[in-house]
């Protein structure tokens, strides 16, 4: 389940050595001609998209390629595997039903031996069709594919082969211990039960079982594919595009699928940028992003977040992009920014490597699974028309507001996963581990996260820490990790004992379904105990902010639901400075500090930025217009590479998108304080070398980014740079 496909950084950097804007064309109406070619180069689209279609032609044909070779744009070919198999839906020969979807049969295109031979002839002609031009960089094997539809609620089976299911039971458990079942559930043999159970009584085992079974044969069917891709074309890396947020449903654990592929698409959405950016290793898969354009300061905008972010490209959704034959007049104003990434800035990039400040962020896969078993009781028997987990579940909620905590504190995580964690331990650059819901946690991570603790790292839990194991079913003798954090999970709790005293989770979320705010949508109904710390209580007889000293390391768990940040984020600066300080005392005291900070420039901003009081600026209101900035940085080459953007929340559907929400387009005088003076200095937009320092002064685009690189490692507070 767990072998990796080709990831060779050395060859995937061969056939993606920049940053790529690729239009997705099929509402491309200016044509294929040699004045549309120098228009898409002048506009900075430096890239381009090739359609798979029918006996290996694809669409456009021959003439296209000649196009795309004669501006030398860099492609990706969608759909190599075709379409109505790997995606199930859009009007195409297969569309299941609802009641199919939530039914215990078998997925409408089994992923069986016949299947995988004929998408292998499907992808040998796509490919074959295309590699004379030597500017393919990736293939496609469909768009937001899916074991299901897209992320939604899916019951049935995702092979017809009758026997592999209780063969992978038995891989799984060992052959004594393997489960008999005997026949395939839906969540309407879980959901009853909910109400009832105790930890101790607690056994969603069959359901998780099924679902991580059919995530297993899912992404080592895509990965079976990438290889054949491979041995038709060993030059170009193949993968998906449209990937959708870490789900209970779809093929969408990250720790497996990014094994799987050498290139992906993932939307921002639910985590799935930051989860796919820390299991790409080395960096080296091209992972891109979705681009829709909205206005000129939030395309700029994207092209640097996702920059900051590691990210090598967008796939463009071309939609009122012209009048007819004409270009709207919105593309010169982006077309600087497009080259100064396709030009300057990702070449930068290429083999730079993601630092963060020693702070890992725990990626459970089961813990989503079970997260969706809890948070869909409140649908009752309308569960199978939930969908939007990233903006409900609580598990994508929590992930959500440790980011935004971490990443306001001025500190940089990376997600670890469980199987990294099961096979070689937690890494050991790490000083300290959340643990953001991670309920569902089996032994071998116990023993794991347990010897990290010992040896001296610090381990922060915000509630119910394996109080499951990875099957699902409730411990008998309390949370896996219990002795580590000095407390005892009561095994006779039921959920009246936790948050709100009705469900397993914090909120209602089929009451809250429509709720647009983070405020709105924790208070409507919820009668949860809020602690003076403005958080929600989890286990309601069980006291806050428990710290154990655990071998030569620290254990805190906060018992508390960390939901309540981004409420507190969006009310401003100084709420949110108050309130992250619980959930981010614990990672101080394990002596992480952040070495780098944006400030407001005291002696007065450029022409038209903020208002002034006598020529100089109002220092308040420029820290609150400085609010929710990022720092990220990487490494390559023996320097240390730097950008400073801005954070904003972001809209996102499972189509795609990551717009920003809230977004200003201003001019702030801002100062770039390290901890320490470094050498070698350069402004990489500007390319001015600045030589030694500690603090930098830049009129800052908030919608743009401040590039900076120094010689060495960052300074101070990060224990990446031992």
């Amino acid at each position: 389940d767990f072998h990796r496909v080709r990831q060779d950084p050395a060859w995937l950097r061969k056939a993606w050595p920049g940053w790529v804007y690729m239009p997705w064309t099929h509402r491309w109406t200016i044509g294929y001609s040699d004045a549309a070619g120098r228009w898409a180069r002048d506009a900075g689209y430096n890239g381009a998209f090739v359609d798979g279609g029918r006996d290996g032609v694809p669409a456009g044909g021959a003439a296209r390629l000649d196009w795309i070779d004669r501006f030398n744009l860099r492609f990706y070919l969608d759909h190599a595997a075709g379409k109505g198999a790997l995606h199930l839906w859009d009007g195409d020969a297969v569309a299941p039903h609802m009641d199919a979807l939530k039914g215990a049969g078998v997925r409408p295109v089994p992923l069986n031996a016949a299947t995988r031979d004929a998408l292998r002839v499907v992808v040998g002609k796509n490919v074959t069709a295309v590699m004379r031009s030597p500017n393919r960089a990736a293939y496609a094997l469909d768009d937001e594919p899916s074991w299901g539809h897209f992320v939604r609620p899916t019951m049935w089976r995702a092979t017809d082969d009758p026997v592999a299911y209780p063969a992978w039971l038995r891989q799984v458990y060992g052959p004594a211990a393997a489960p008999r079942r005997d026949a395939w559930v839906t969540y309407d043999a879980i959901r009853p039960k909910l109400a009832e159970w105790s930890v101790a009584a607690f056994d969603a085992s069959p359901l998780l079982d099924q679902l991580t079974f059919n995530d297993a044969v899912w992404c080592n069917f895509v990965g079976d594919l990438v290889e054949h891709a491979n041995r038709v074309d060993p030059d170009t890396p193949a993968g998906i595009v449209g990937g959708q947020s870490p789900n209970a449903f779809g093929g969408y654990d990250y720790a497996r699928l990014m094994r799987k592929v050498q290139f992906i698409e993932a939307y921002n959405i639910g985590s799935a940028q930051a989860v796919v950016r820390s299991f790409n290793p080395g960096g080296a898969i091209p992972a891109v992003s979705t681009h829709f354009h909205k206005s000129v300061p939030d395309t700029v905008w994207q092209v640097w977040y996702y920059l900051a972010h590691g990210n090598r490209g967008h796939i463009g959704w071309v939609g009122d992009w012209f009048d007819g034959d004409k270009p709207k007049p919105w593309h010169p104003a982006v077309a600087p920014t497009y080259r100064e990434a396709g030009d300057t800035i990702g070449p930068l990039m290429a083999g730079a490597t993601w630092r963060d400040d020693g702070v890992a962020l725990y990626y459970s896969h089961p813990s989503i699974q079970l997260g969706w078993v809890l948070d869909a009781e409140a649908h009752g028997k309308t569960w199978p028309n939930r969908n939007d987990d990233e903006r409900l579940g609580a598990s994508h909620r929590v992930r959500k507001a440790w980011e935004n905590l971490l990443r306001d504190e001025g500190l940089q995580y990376t997600f670890v996963s469980y199987v990294d964690v099961i096979r070689d331990g937690v890494p050991p650059e790490c000083r300290v581990l959340v643990l953001p819901a991670c309920l569902a946690l089996s032994d071998a991570e116990a023993r794991r996260i347990r010897a990290f603790c010992a040896a001296g790292g610090t381990v922060v839990a915000d509630y119910l820490p394996g109080v499951w194991d990875q099957h699902g079913k409730g411990r008998p003798a309390g949370g896996a990790l219990d002795d580590v954090f000095g407390v005892r999970h009561d095994p006779a709790m039921t959920s009246k004992d936790v948050f709100g005293g009705r469900l397993w989770c914090e909120v209602d979320q089929d009451a809250n379904y429509g709720r647009t705010t983070p405020e709105r949508f924790l208070t409507n109904g919820n009668t949860c105990v809020r602690d003076p710390s403005g958080f929600n209580k989890a286990v309601r007889a069980m006291p806050v902010r428990t710290t154990n000293r655990y071998g030569k390391g620290t254990a805190v768990l906060m018992n508390l639901s960390p939901q309540w940040y981004d409420a507190y984020r969006a009310a401003g600066p100084g709420s949110a400075a108050e309130r992250r300080a619980p959930f981010v005392d614990p990672i101080r005291q394990a002596g992480v500090r952040s070495w780098v900070r944006l400030v407001p420039t005291a002696d007065g901003p450029p022409p038209g930025a903020l208002a002034a009081d006598a020529g100089r600026p109002n220092i308040r209101e420029a820290a609150g217009r400085l609010h929710g900035y990022e720092i990220t940085y990487f490494r390559k080459g023996g320097r240390t590479i730097l950008f400073a953007c801005m954070n904003p929340e972001t809209a996102v559907t499972a189509a795609g998108g990551g717009n920003a929400v809230g977004l200003r387009d201003e001019v702030l005088p801002v100062t770039l304080t390290l901890a320490a003076d470094v050498e070698g200095v350069r402004d990489e937009r500007a390319g001015k070398d600045l030589g030694r320092g500690r603090a930098f002064r830049f009129d800052w685009r908030t919608t743009e980014a401040i590039v900076l690189s120094f010689a060495g490692e960052p300074p101070v507070g990060t224990s990446n740079g031992k």
